[in-house]
């Protein structure tokens, strides 16, 4: 009976313990973009999951690798501010309409020139 107890409780600590890791999987806290000619942008990613939550909604136009938006230019599948306009300024601008807190919406305030 001993046995049956320890082992219930080792199974439900793995499994909080797996469950506590996939949470913290969360991928970067910031990430640097490829800004083009405007400069770099610091992407709050860990902001932005909080903020959006389904990560298809960014990651349905591109895969979870870094660089993967230039190459996907490059390649004529993604168009030059794709993911800006129909992405970040559009959930930007409609939260800033409906008077909620809201990213920027003007370029010189994610691209910064080093």
């Amino acid at each position: 009976m001993k046995i049956r107890v320890i082992w219930t409780v080792l199974l439900i600590f793995c499994f909080i313990s797996s469950a506590a890791v996939a949470v913290q999987n969360k991928g970067s806290k910031e990430i640097k973009l490829d800004g083009g000619k405007k400069g770099p942008i610091s992407f709050a990613h860990h902001l932005h999951q909080n903020v959006v939550v389904d990560c298809n909604v960014c990651h349905s136009i591109f895969p979870k690798e870094q660089g993967t938006i230039k190459d996907l230019i490059a390649q004529k599948e993604l168009k030059k501010k794709q993911v800006m306009n129909k992405t970040c300024l559009k959930c930007h601008r409609a939260k800033k309409k409906a008077g909620e807190d809201h990213g920027p919406t003007a370029c010189s305030a994610c691209h910064i020139k080093e």
